[in-house]
């Protein structure tokens, strides 16, 4: 690469431009079951120290959107009592944002050397690269985090087993709209330069 500040490679201009979109503007077509394998692929090409695989995944197709959203609704019912009309649409219509949910789960190694700080960093890193992963294949994508990811009873029902934690769930699905740029940090207030 040249030592030009503007002579950016394509890669560098994606990065410069990349940003989340709302799951609710998410439409059909959702990736391709080809699409989904490569997206998985991706997801997996983070830092690992010690190849541990701290993570894995759970993927949300098809009808199986609809049960989860029925098994959320049951489970927020259990624990708040009787849902209104509402919240019983919104619980049902959780997973139905997108044409596909990847949930990532922190799967730690608990007999493992490596600190749990870095294989939570190596999940979150395979929750971004499944963004940029989605982007790259012209998708739009959002990582959210809902009451479900910390819900015990909600994330067995999603498939999390008992040392398992979900990091979030990827939402991707083709792009209804053009997302707005929002603010972005002003760079110069959270860098410092080291020197002793």
């Amino acid at each position: 690469m040249s030592n030009k500040s503007t002579d950016y490679s394509a890669v560098t201009e994606f990065m410069l431009k990349r940003r989340s979109q709302l799951a609710a503007t998410l439409v059909e077509p959702g990736p391709s079951q080809e699409d989904l394998a490569v997206l998985l692929r991706i997801a997996t090409r983070v830092p690992d120290h010690r190849k541990q695989c701290p993570w894995r995944f759970v993927v949300y197709q098809g009808d199986a959107r609809r049960d989860v959203g029925v098994n959320l609704a049951r489970i927020a019912e259990e624990k708040e009592g009787p849902l209104g009309v509402n919240r019983q649409q919104m619980e049902e219509g959780r997973f139905l944002r997108a044409p596909l949910v990847i949930g990532v789960l922190a799967s730690y190694r608990p007999e493992s050397k490596v600190p749990k700080l870095e294989q939570t960093l190596s999940t979150g890193a395979a929750c971004m690269n499944l963004l940029i992963g989605a982007n790259s294949l012209g998708f739009g994508a959002q990582w959210i985090t809902e009451w479900y990811t910390y819900d015990a009873d909600a994330a067995r029902m999603l498939g999390a087993d008992g040392h398992e934690q979900f990091a979030g769930f990827i939402y991707i699905g083709s792009s209804s709209v053009t997302p707005k740029e929002r603010d972005r940090p002003d760079i110069e207030a959270i860098t410092t330069h080291w020197s002793a």
